[in-house]
């Protein structure tokens, strides 16, 4: 499959990269600082603490009180308004509620003032809608009326989603991405610089040869990386990978071979270190934002979500999830799997025809 020439060079290649152990720690210990800092940040949130000053001291207000304290979105503090009023201005509460004294009768019900400092708490319209839902439920409960219809919460997945369970997949398509591309695009306008392809145009190794060489030895580095992170991941996160590791590692294989290939193809349009780093910026920062890595793809605008959908970093992030979240297997030829076997070809194609040994292209 592999000739004797390729395996050399990717032997030689390997080689190289191990005596750089600065390089080794940092592609190494970056993801995972990454998990850790989101494994920390994407928990539930804390229920939101409302203060209410009951004026009116009413049974019906001790019902709405009691409705909110069984609301598990909410904490409840109650007080005179003078001193709620000075603790929301302070920042310790997020919202203050003032029955009135009128509010006694069903007939005579005043209305409810509700103080908030918008500026320092964003959800305070789902705040607004928690206290309506309450007042709702009193007053059914009051004129002894039960409400047309149900709604009843069916989970169709077999088990429930932490945001690191979503976040996973995607950060080991973002790891995949800049290990790949750093072990080649950085690599060949390195060697370029110092003459190495120079002299490696005159034997008769060909681009193809030079490209798999490389390849191999990255995507061995890749592999090893990988599985250290999703180790960790897996005992100290207590991560489950639902679908196979066979399809799993065989969509991480096929997504390092696509950015190694952008790789080579950015690693020729660029003369020195300082040249690659804008242009593998301009094609690296708008795929980790739009690319669904934090955030589902679904939420953004449909418009923009074909386009999104079809990055090369979507399409690896999207099939990582299906493979990992859902239990999908990579031979499926589900969408995102699809799109992993498209850039297959394309990568591989630019970066085989427009490969510079010698000089940048002008």
């Amino acid at each position: 499959m592999f000739t004797s020439l390729q395996l050399h060079l990717a032997g030689v290649f390997l080689k190289i990269f191990l005596r750089n152990r600065q390089a080794i720690l940092f592609s190494l210990f970056f993801p995972l600082i990454f998990i850790g800092a989101f494994s920390f940040s994407g928990g539930e949130r804390d229920p939101f603490l409302i203060g209410v000053a009951d004026q009116s001291k009413s049974s019906i207000a001790s019902e709405f009180i009691q409705s909110l304290e069984a609301e598990d979105l909410f904490t409840v503090l109650e007080g005179d308004f003078s001193d709620l009023e000075s603790e929301l201005l302070a920042g310790d509460l997020e919202g203050l509620i003032l029955i009135p004294q009128n509010f006694v009768s069903l007939e005579e019900l005043g209305a409810l003032e509700f103080y908030v400092d918008a500026s320092q708490t964003r959800q305070v319209g789902v705040i607004q809608k928690a206290i309506d839902s309450s007042l709702i439920t009193i007053e059914r409960k009051i004129r002894n009326t039960s409400p047309l219809f149900n709604i009843e919460l069916k989970d169709v997945k077999a088990r429930p989603q932490r945001y690191i369970d979503f976040l996973l997949p995607g950060l080991l398509a973002f790891m995949i991405m800049n290990l790949s591309i750093a072990g080649s695009g950085f690599n060949v306008v390195e060697y370029r610089r110092r003459g190495i392809l120079k002299r490696l145009f005159v034997t008769p190794i060909r681009p193809q040869d030079f490209i798999v060489s490389i390849v191999l030895a990255r995507m061995l580095i890749v592999l090893v990386q990988l599985s250290v992170v999703l180790s960790i991941a897996l005992f100290a996160l207590d991560i489950r990978l639902i679908g196979s590791y066979f399809s799993f590692y065989l969509a991480v294989i096929l997504g390092t071979f696509i950015f190694l290939c952008i790789g080579f193809a950015l690693g020729s349009l660029a003369k020195t270190q300082e040249g690659i780093r804008p242009i593998v910026g301009l094609v690296t920062f708008p795929q980790i934002i739009l690319s669904g890595v934090f955030f589902p793809i679904s939420s953004m605008p449909e418009y923009i979500q074909p386009i999104v959908y079809s990055l090369p970093l979507s399409s690896l992030a999207s099939a990582l999830r299906d493979i990992a979240n859902d239990g999908a297997s990579f031979f499926s030829l589900s969408y995102p799997t699809f799109g992993v076997l498209i850039w297959v070809l394309i990568a591989f194609f630019v970066a085989t025809k427009f490969f510079v040994w010698k000089e940048v292209a002008k």
